[in-house]
């Protein structure tokens, strides 16, 4: 080659050498660049991120950082109580709950989280695009020209950097422009329809400054007490008139990057880059003959990739694409405990990607001091809860305080803190992490709870969002949201206890858990709470957690059945034009639970259709014009996505209350379906297959060594690899062994 090669412009070459292409079909390609932030080709690595889409005729980077916050305190957590909230809601006063509670969330511009600044490129001369493709497989995204031109953009998968690249520019001039955002002007943008707070000019920031050398452009940022943050990009013209270029983004500190090598005769972050994507893609994989559902499934896993890193922040409701609209992001950025932080992570288990699940109780863990003191602060007790709307560093926000301050928020938590333990049977974790966790918020439960009479109450419950936020949104008894909760984690305590030899303290939460209530139930399944039936659609699916994901009841166990067969026929008299996109992706995994597949299915191609943008982005509203829900908004937020994945998982692979089950859920339409190293409770790898509408075979790889129970697919079977008899078979239809660490069996259908 007559000219030097640089990092960016040999990632066509290596791509395609390192990689097969079984990816290639679940890529984003379209011929044309997106005209709107939210439907932009995203990339990410847990701490930077990057939406690449065309405005006003140029190529957009729009550039993102997690922990860019502005964390400036609006609620005053310290004028408020729950027993003084409870009182007001005895004596009908709740709009002096309100205005402490609730109007700091909305009259504040912070907290909340920054979108950091954009980089254009003026592609006039380029003529049209006539490509633009995403390889999710190697996270790159490629844009070519009518010209011959060929752009080139990755973050680095591990690095604190982001590269782009020109090539074949043909003697064409091409320079980034740094674009800042409206910090400090009166400038407003035109509403997108996504659900934006305000412009990002409340937030009353100096203007930042940018200063520019002949390769480089460096823009410090003040934000709010002297903190800020700087973005500095660099790049490098070649001698054939190439351009190769890099990006980071630092916060209170100054921003740096290594200089642009070109003699390298293999581009050595490229290597680094792409060998981590290679092994997150190794993990697991399924195939399933629904081309929508396959192509939406991997998009999913490929964003859980972008967005959840070991040291970078848990999952936000934007994660590291903040909107790029002048204004706040939808719902400020924020950690939502009510719901959305649960829902991002529920694939990361089943999908053994356990170090991304990690990345959530990594923060919970970090912001545990916080909420201890909160606890303290806010309900009177000890021991451990976590706000439901909270900033980076464990501040409670308030607004609409029945969920975003709820007394159950660390029970929904805490089983995050079960799963890593339960999925990985990793010894250190239950002793470190989960049962603190689960002890400090089973404590505090305990204490904030009353007994009357040898049963537990709850001195205020409450649903999300039932009644909004109303005084009615209070319940003066459980909630069955609430009371599953409680439930569950109860039984978690009594659970890690045992398991760590604290036989007593397990006798206690059993105890604790018997003075419970049974679920309040009626001809319509689940009720709301006592007397409080679902009479309008919905969008939360709070009343059903026991169903899922909380496990709580058996669709095998006759009353079980009953309840949840009433309870699902109920959420389809009421219908779906209240629902959010992950109303349906919650509801598939539900349908899932019930053994009712083809319905499931249903649910997820709704979602895929109706709820999500052209580069899979879950924006709330029917896109459809509202065809099965009457909201028709746009906000970006990324649990509908991470709940639609789980739900397709639930199709092929269940961990159920003490057993495992092999396509628990698959249509019978569904002829070939296999799956691959998908993880199970207990530390089970699961492989199974399904050829022409016939389960074949089901291999298991115990990772620690423990006792299999598995519910096959199939009435008869042949066992590989281990002696006959040994594995046992219950009257209940579950097969039983026990395995040794790193032993493999394999069963296959006997055909009879």
């Amino acid at each position: 080659m007559k000219t030097k090669i640089t990092i960016v412009l040999l990632l066509l070459c290596f791509s395609t050498a390192s990689f097969s292409q079984s990816l290639k079909p679940y890529n984003l390609s379209f011929p044309k660049l997106a005209n709107k932030w939210d439907e932009a080709m995203p990339l990410g690595n847990g701490m930077l991120g990057v939406l690449i889409w065309g405005k006003n005729s140029k190529l957009r980077l729009s550039l993102d950082r997690a922990d860019l916050w502005d964390e400036r305190k609006a609620l005053d957590i310290s004028k408020l109580t729950f027993k003084w909230v409870e009182e007001q809601v005895h004596q009908n006063n709740y709009a002096a709950v309100q205005k402490i509670g609730d109007e700091p969330y909305d009259n504040s511009p912070y907290p909340t989280k920054l979108p950091a600044a954009a980089m254009e490129f003026d592609i006039s001369k380029f003529g049209k695009v006539i490509s633009n493709e995403l390889d999710i497989e190697t996270a790159l995204n490629t844009v070519k020209f009518d010209n011959g031109t060929v752009f080139n953009c990755y973050i680095h998968a591990t690095g604190a950097q982001g590269y782009f690249s020109f090539e074949n520019l043909n003697s064409i001039n091409i320079l980034p422009d740094l674009i800042v955002h409206n910090y400090a002007n009166s400038l407003t943008e035109k509403g997108d329809n996504s659900h934006s707070g305000g412009g990002l000019q409340k937030l009353g920031y100096a203007k930042g400054t940018v200063i520019n050398t002949t390769n480089s452009i460096r823009y410090h940022q003040p934000t709010y007490q002297g903190h800020y943050y700087e973005v500095l990009v660099q790049w490098k013209k070649e001698s054939n008139g190439n351009v190769t270029g890099s990006w980071t983004i630092s916060n209170d500190e100054t921003a740096s990057l290594p200089i642009i090598r070109t003699a390298a005769k293999k581009p050595k972050d490229w290597k680094t880059h792409t060998k981590w994507w290679k092994d997150f893609w190794s993990k697991s994989s399924i195939s399933v003959p629904d081309s929508m559902i396959q192509k939406q499934y991997y998009l999913e896993m490929y964003k859980l990739g972008c967005v959840a890193r070991k040291g970078a922040p848990a999952i936000t409701l934007q994660a590291v694409w903040t909107a790029d609209n002048g204004s706040l992001p939808p719902w400020k950025g924020d950690f939502h405990n009510d719901l959305n932080t649960q829902l991002s992570y529920w694939p990361t288990y089943t999908a053994n990607r356990l170090a991304e699940g990690a990345t959530f109780t990594d923060w919970l863990w970090k912001i545990r001091t916080k909420n201890l003191d909160y606890t303290s602060q806010y309900f009177g007790v000890t021991g451990l809860n976590v706000p439901g709307v909270i900033t980076l560093n464990g501040d409670p926000m308030g607004g609409w305080i029945q969920y975003s301050l709820s007394p159950t928020v660390s029970a929904w938590t805490s089983q995050h803190f079960y799963w890593q333990w339960k999925y990985s049977m990793d010894k250190v974790f239950l002793k470190k992490r989960a049962y603190p966790y689960i002890h400090d918020a089973a404590t505090y439960l305990e204490n904030i709870t009353r007994l009357r009479n040898g049963k537990r109450t709850l001195p205020l419950s409450s649903s999300p969002e039932y009644n909004d936020n109303s005084i009615n949104a209070w319940f003066l008894n459980w909630t069955n949201f609430d009371l599953s909760l409680a439930k569950f984690l109860f039984s978690a305590a009594a659970e890690v206890s045992k398991a760590k030899g604290e036989m007593e303290e397990s006798k206690h939460w059993s105890e604790i858990l018997s003075q419970l209530p049974d679920y309040e139930i009626n001809a319509t399944g689940f009720t709301i709470a006592p007397g409080s039936n679902l009479t309008t659609s919905h969008r939360h699916m709070s009343q059903y957690m026991a169903i899922y994901p909380l496990d709580l009841l058996d669709v095998n166990q006759p009353k079980d059945k009953t309840i949840i067969d009433n309870s699902l026929k109920r959420l389809e008299e009421i219908g779906t034009r209240a629902w959010c996109g992950y109303s349906f992706s919650w509801m598939a995994s539900l349908y899932a639970r019930a053994y009712q597949a083809d319905k499931a299915v249903k649910q997820l191609e709704i979602f895929a259709s109706n709820f999500c943008s052209p580069n899979s982005f879950h924006l709330n509203g029917d896109q459809k014009g509202g065809q099965y829900s009457g909201f028709t908004y746009r906000p970006f937020t990324l649990e509908g996505n991470f709940a639609f994945a789980q739900g397709v998982q639930e199709l092929l692979l269940q961990s159920r209350k003490g057993y495992i089950q092999v396509f628990p859920a698959v249509p019978k339409s569904w002829g070939n379906v296999s799956f691959n190293d998908l993880r199970t409770e207990g530390a089970f790898l699961i492989s199974g297959n399904k050829e022409n509408g016939v389960p074949t075979k089901v291999k298991v790889y115990a990772e620690k060594a423990g006792v299999l129970r598995i519910k096959l697919p199939f009435k008869t079977y042949v066992v590989k690899d281990l002696p006959a008899g040994t594995v046992k078979m219950g009257e209940d239809g579950i097969a039983e062994v026990k395995l040794k660490k790193r032993q493999t069996i394999t069963f296959e259908n006997g055909y009879e």
